[in-house]
């Protein structure tokens, strides 16, 4: 496959991770539902620009810790099974969502500094990037550059992007956290994220050398 092709194969995963990223019920998409609930969009939408801030560190962190590791091969191995079984749960957790059960939002407190507070705290972010993101950047990079940023990029578009079409929607119609075309979006990403395990699974074992 020609380099180009490789770049928007991993700009495809980098939307597919994004998307189940920004859309599954979690703590910040509750966060970025509440505020906009209590205030309005555009403090739902500041809260959906908070991964911005607080992945920085660990985004370099695992790329840096993964890149040293590049020739170790059962490491690497174990990382990608761990991977695979990440991706599996956010599968699951897919399938399983009949809808978001808000809380009431203190107030006092700006709706980014919120959002920041919210995703530093949460471990979803540092899980997902040791285990999936920062494998497939480094395995993107090594195709070339473009095809890592595609990731990357395609990646934190929709991850933000698809926070604030929520935002966005429920601001305009608070049922939409209830409605069907919500879940079945949700459920049809999950089937995408099953897809993604086998391949993690598929590498992993090609790293411990028990497939060729």
């Amino acid at each position: 496959m020609k380099p180009m092709g490789e770049s928007i194969q991993f700009l495809t995963s980098g939307i597919v991770f994004g998307s189940v990223a920004g859309i599954t019920p979690g703590p910040l998409l509750a966060l970025v539902i509440s505020e906009t609930i209590k205030h309005d969009r555009r403090k739902g939408i500041s809260v959906a620009f908070a991964p911005l801030i607080t992945d920085l560190p660990i985004v370099f962190a695992s790329v840096f810790i993964l890149a040293k590791l590049a020739h170790y091969q059962l490491i690497l191995g174990i990382i990608s099974i761990a991977g695979a079984t990440f991706i599996c749960y956010l599968a699951y957790e897919s399938f399983r969502v009949k809808g978001i059960e808000l809380c009431g939002s203190e107030g006092g407190v700006r709706s980014l500094r919120k959002g920041i507070i919210t995703n530093l705290l949460n471990p979803s972010p540092y899980i997902f990037w040791i285990t999936v993101l920062a494998p497939t950047t480094i395995r993107a990079y090594t195709i070339n550059i473009v095809a890592a940023v595609f990731f990357v990029l395609g990646f934190y578009l929709f991850l933000i992007g698809s926070k604030i079409i929520v935002s966005v929607i429920v601001d305009k119609s608070k049922r939409f956290i209830k409605d069907r075309v919500y879940l079945y979006i949700i459920r049809s990403l999950g089937v995408a994220l099953l897809v993604f395990a086998f391949l993690f699974i598929r590498d992993g074992l090609k790293f411990l050398g028990i497939f060729t």
